[in-house]
Parts: structure tokens; C-alpha cells; sequence
């Protein structure tokens, strides 16, 4: 078990507060995040229409669903609990696996997403906050991926990579991997067809898959992070006493692999498990767990928090 003291947020330098104000988005960043929201809506209309017209096929439902699940673990086990709160060590080759699905989950390099989290936590429902729903529910929601990374974020950012040569390594390489969770489904699809009616190459399968397994995918992982930003500071139920508007949300959970656990996290932000009662489902912690067992992982004893005795009556 672990004292309070080790229980607090992640430490950030000081700087002043206009550091973290968020900045005008360029052009190009802008573009970048309308393609990332528009294109898996696009793709969501044209998977309904295979499906209504009985085109869908179960490998485009499996690579929807497995490639959610891989990169959704890589951002909640990988990018958040491993990453940022530091909940456990691993293995290097554990790490890099990780690392590699929660970039292939296209919300942002490694770094980035880690020094955004971290100031989240340092100014959680305050000013400075980059995704609050106190500057309303859709720009916690998405919205606030249109502005640019703060001096704050930029600086976080170059500091962790200088500190961690693999974080480093896979957020310069982040754009490769985003095209690897693309094409992956692409040429599943394409090569299905081989053992499919037409023994050969598929185009039609290929590009079905690629909007299953691709497009789609990555709207389903991203909305189901962005409602942790939203949705668990807006709507839920709170077991402790914080001092931010943090909730415990069990649809989010379901869909997020135990982060709607949200409340639980702010007020044990070390811990890998964010599902504290029985009753509160986390995958994540379960991954976490099982590979704890077999030596994958470890540390869990320095950050797992004695919470009974805080909870609310």
C-alpha cells in the first residue's frame, strides 16, 4: 500500500500561467484534426450501407472490433497508466508493444498525449485545463483539438523524449504508425480474397476493411476517449472528495476499456486500476493484472491505493 504523499498527480515544472493558455491552430493542424473527426463519420455512413445491404462481412466486424480493442489497450494501459501516471514497470519489449498500438490509436504522438495529461491533472476543471467542460461539453469533447499545443505541452513534451529514448523514437515515428493501423486492415481485406470465392486479390474487400478496420475504428477509439474528457466531468457519480468535477461514468467504462472509472483516477492517479469496487468493470486493470502474474510487469504493490477507508457514506 501506499502513503498519501505517493498518491499525488504527476509533477510538472513551474511556469507562468499564460504557458499553458491554448494557442490559434495553424492552418495545417487544423486540417489535420477536421480529416481525423470527419473521415471516420464518413466511413461510419458507408459501413451502415454495407451492412444494410448485407455486404459487411464477419472479418470487417473482427477487424473493427479487434483493431478497438488493441489500440484502445494501447491508450489506456500504455499512453496512460505505463506512460504517464508511471502505475507500473515493464518489460522493454512490453513497453514498445504498448507504446506502438497507442500510436496507431491516432490521437497524437506519445509525448504530446503524455505532457497533455499531465498538465490536465496539475489544472483539472481550472484555467489551464487543455479540456475542460467548464468552456463547454463539445470543446472538452473535440473541439479543443483544433488549437494548437501550448508552450507548457511543447516544452513537457521535449523534456520527456530527452528523458525516455523509446518514447522518443515512437513519437518522431507517430505518423508511420497511423499509416501501419490503416493499411494492416487494408491488406487483410485484400487478401481474404484468396481464400474467399475468387482465390485472388480482393480490391472490394481490401477497401471494406480498410473502412471497418480503419476508418471506423478510429472514430470508435477516439470518441470513446474524448467522452473521458467530456462525459466524466459532466455526468456520473463520485465516491471521494476531489477538488475537480471528475465522475465515474459506467457507459464511458464499457466503451473505454475501465477509463470512465474517471472519478476513482483523479483521486488515485498512480493506480493501474481505476475499477476500485468489485461492481466496476476495467479491462485494462485485468490486462494490467495477468501480466503482473507472469512477470510481464510489476510494481503494482507501490502505487495500488488503500481506498475503503476514504470512500463517501
Amino acid at each position: 500500500m501506499t502513503s498519501q504523499k505517493s498518491q499525488k498527480g504527476p509533477i510538472v515544472s513551474s511556469a507562468s500561467t499564460q504557458d499553458y493558455v491554448s494557442e490559434e491552430g495553424t492552418l495545417q493542424h487544423k486540417i489535420a484534426v477536421l480529416v481525423l473527426v470527419v473521415s471516420p463519420l464518413v466511413g461510419l455512413v458507408y459501413a451502415l450501407y454495407t451492412l444494410w445491404g448485407d455486404r459487411a462481412t464477419w472479418l470487417d466486424v473482427a477487424l473493427l472490433i479487434g483493431g478497438w480493442q488493441l489500440t484502445g489497450l494501447g491508450v489506456t494501459i500504455g499512453f496512460h497508466r505505463m506512460l504517464t501516471h508511471d502505475g507500473f514497470k515493464a518489460k522493454w519489449y512490453v513497453k514498445a508493444f504498448f507504446l506502438a498500438l497507442g500510436s496507431m490509436a491516432f490521437e497524437g504522438a506519445a509525448a504530446i498525449w503524455k505532457a497533455i495529461h499531465t498538465i490536465h491533472h496539475k489544472y483539472s476543471d481550472k484555467e489551464g485545463d487543455p479540456h475542460s467542460p467548464l468552456q463547454g461539453f463539445w470543446y472538452a469533447h473535440m473541439w479543443w483539438l483544433f488549437t494548437g499545443p501550448t508552450p507548457a505541452e511543447r516544452r513537457y513534451a521535449r523534456t520527456f523524449m530527452s528523458k525516455d529514448p523509446m518514447l522518443a523514437f515512437f513519437s518522431k515515428t507517430f505518423p508511420l504508425w497511423c499509416v501501419v493501423s490503416l493499411v494492416v486492415p487494408f491488406l487483410i481485406g485484400g487478401i481474404s480474397g484468396y481464400w474467399g470465392n475468387t482465390h485472388a486479390w480482393s480490391w472490394g474487400s481490401a477497401w471494406q476493411a480498410f473502412v471497418w478496420g480503419g476508418l471506423v475504428r478510429v472514430g470508435l477509439t477516439n470518441h470513446a476517449t474524448w467522452s473521458v474528457n467530456s462525459v466524466c466531468h459532466t455526468w456520473g457519480s463520485r465516491m471521494f472528495i476531489t477538488s475537480d468535477r471528475s465522475m465515474n461514468n459506467w457507459i464511458v467504462a464499457l466503451f473505454s476499456a475501465g477509463e470512465g472509472w474517471h472519478h476513482n483516477h483523479h483521486r488515485f492517479p498512480r493506480s493501474p486500476r481505476h475499477g476500485l469496487a468489485w461492481y466496476q468493470f476495467d479491462p485494462s486493470w485485468i490486462v494490467i493484472w495477468c501480466m503482473s502474474k507472469v512477470g510481464l510487469v510489476w510494481g503494482l504493490e507501490e502505487t495500488l491505493p488503500n481506498w475503503r477507508s476514504e470512500v463517501l457514506s
